[in-house]
């Protein structure tokens, strides 16, 4: 979401963090390497529980607590790396009661343990640390802490560090493909405050006068930027669909507008069941909690900060007007608990794999409620107001380096493409379903998913993929005429291109399989209003301008 959001306001404002979306020039450092990369310090042991124990001082901007992660060694583990932001201070780290040595780099922490540990085995160490997180200066465009006052002049906190890393702000391992089997929230907030994080509230407890301890616990596996906190002057309203219970968090001061907004929640789970499987954390509950920024994906307790308005901020995100009939942030950020929260990326350079299809998610929805002219549509405008073609969706391994911001709105006109390939709306949905239940609650990577959708369609994919993910020129579909002879094919950057496509003639409509090489078109289809149905596949074609060719000659 942070690069959407990013993306979003270069496109809308051209303000300043337009820069960051250029900044490319691949000069990864020993820092980047770090965080991205996975070494035997990180490969060696499997995180199995996160049980963090945090205190918020608002006024000071200063956090303090303890980690006390669980893990099982996969090999002999003589050194682990965690990671903690540097500007944080490490007060101790303790294994079996006693201090470890440990060294930073960056912001890497490696512990040196006086024994290796042996393979196999299930430990537990605490990381104790303090200090003053980064602040995010225009949240959530740039991660960080958000410490600020709602309109009661109440302490309002809340964090988003996706992309950033969660290490901003506790100790963790920070990297997507170790994710802990469960994990535990222990926030001590303000006493006359709420402290909201993900999963089910387990209880509350005094700390002392001044504080308020509020335990929370996730019983399914969660990546690290997702766990968070909210503080705030928060009431409690909840819901149910079907065996799932909703739970919403707003101030106190917006409860009737939420009560009247949030009712989206039950068509979009309508909608989504249906399309794409049943909600994959039910033991978690589903949540939306009102934050001091746009929004965020957290598992379970989705940031929620749009101003209960339709559209994005207000706006259409597609120029078309489709965007103004629903609320971008409740369906987007919640198209991600299927795409992202369950299925995660292993590295960040596959992020595609969250964005695309959760931005499809808002077309399954627009489909589900106003048909699918709309849906495709809204799709199409995207196309010319969200999508830049100027780098690869995919980014580069092992660096923490994202891909384009086109992940979003042409990963989702992909994912479309796919579908009309398939040309057959059944099997497709089958599809979706099967893989968010076979790809539930998993990390996974690019060639996995390629594998997966050629299995289920009994199609060659790995060189779609390819094209619209790792290159930029979307595929061309190029016409020629010789005498009286239409001739077409594919071109394309990447090699042996064949897909299917749609023309469209007097209303009727005929599937071509083109290649990269020159095909004649029958000639008996019609010539007549001949083109290419580019509302369900995103490519350039030259028909027009060679058709228009030939009539001008005639």
């Amino acid at each position: 979401m942070r690069f959407l959001l990013l993306f979003i306001a270069f496109h809308f404002f051209q303000i300043s963090t337009a820069q960051l979306l250029s900044d490319h020039d691949k000069n990864y450092t020993r820092a980047d390497s770090l965080r991205g990369s996975l070494r035997p310090e990180r490969t060696g042991y499997d995180v199995l529980k996160y049980d963090l124990y945090v205190k918020v001082i608002p006024e000071e901007k200063y956090i303090s607590g303890v980690n006390k992660i669980t893990f099982k060694t996969l090999e002999e583990l003589p050194k682990m790396q965690l990671d903690l932001f540097k500007n944080m201070k490490v007060d101790s780290i303790t294994y079996k009661g006693k201090k470890v040595k440990f060294y930073r780099e960056f912001n890497a922490v490696f512990i040196e343990f006086e024994q290796p540990i042996q393979q196999k085995k299930e430990s537990t160490l605490n990381f104790y640390y303090s200090g003053k997180p980064i602040v995010a200066k225009t949240p959530p465009w740039d991660g960080g802490f958000i410490f600020t006052k709602d309109k009661n002049n109440e302490d309002w906190v809340s964090v988003a560090v996706q992309g950033t890393g969660a290490s901003l702000w506790y100790p963790n391992k920070d990297h997507l493909s170790d994710e802990p089997e469960e994990a535990e929230i222990h926030i001590a907030a303000p006493k006359n405050l709420v402290a909201v994080s993900n999963g089910r509230l387990l209880g509350k407890e005094k700390v002392d006068e001044n504080y308020t301890q509020w335990n929370w616990k996730v019983t399914n596996p969660i990546n690290n930027y997702n766990i968070i906190l909210n503080i705030g002057d928060y009431v409690n309203f909840s819901d149910h669909y079907k065996d799932l219970d909703l739970n919403y968090y707003v101030l106190s001061y917006n409860l009737e507008k939420a009560k009247k907004s949030f009712k989206e929640v039950t068509p979009m789970m309508d909608c989504f069941y249906e399309k794409i499987g049943p909600y994959p954390f039910p033991e978690d509950s589903y949540k939306l909690v009102e934050t001091p920024f746009l929004g965020m994906e957290h598992q379970s307790a989705v940031a929620y900060g749009n101003g209960f308005n339709f559209g994005y901020m207000g706006r259409d995100l597609s120029g078309t007007g489709v965007g103004l009939n629903w609320d971008y942030i409740i369906i987007h950020e919640s198209g991600h608990e299927w795409f992202g929260n369950s299925i995660t990326a292993k590295d960040i350079a596959d992020m595609w794999i969250h964005e695309s299809f959760t931005s499809y998610t808002e077309a399954i929805y627009i489909e589900c409620r106003w048909g699918l002219e709309k849906a495709l549509t809204y799709l199409n405008g995207l196309r010319q107001t969200m999508v830049s073609n100027d780098r690869p969706i995919i980014g580069d391994y092992g660096v923490n380096s994202e891909g384009s911001g086109d992940m979003y709105f042409k990963g989702a006109n992909m994912i479309n493409t796919l579908r009309f390939m398939i040309n057959d709306d059944e099997k497709w949905w089958e599809i979706l379903n099967h893989f968010t239940s076979a790809f539930k609650h998993t990390t996974t990577d690019t060639e996995a998913v390629v594998r997966f959708f050629e299995e289920e369609t009994d199609l060659e994919l790995a060189s779609f993929f390819n094209q619209y993910l790792r290159h930029t020129k979307l595929p061309e579909l190029q016409f020629k005429k010789e005498n009286a002879t239409i001739y077409y094919r594919w071109k394309t950057d990447v090699e042996n291109f064949k897909m299917p496509v749609e023309l469209l003639t007097n209303q009727k409509e005929i599937r071509i399989t083109p290649s990269n090489s020159w095909q004649k078109l029958d000639k008996s289809i019609s010539k007549e209003n001949l083109q290419v149905n580019l509302k369900k596949f995103y490519i350039t074609t030259n028909l027009n301008e060679v058709l228009n060719r030939r009539d001008h000659r005639n």
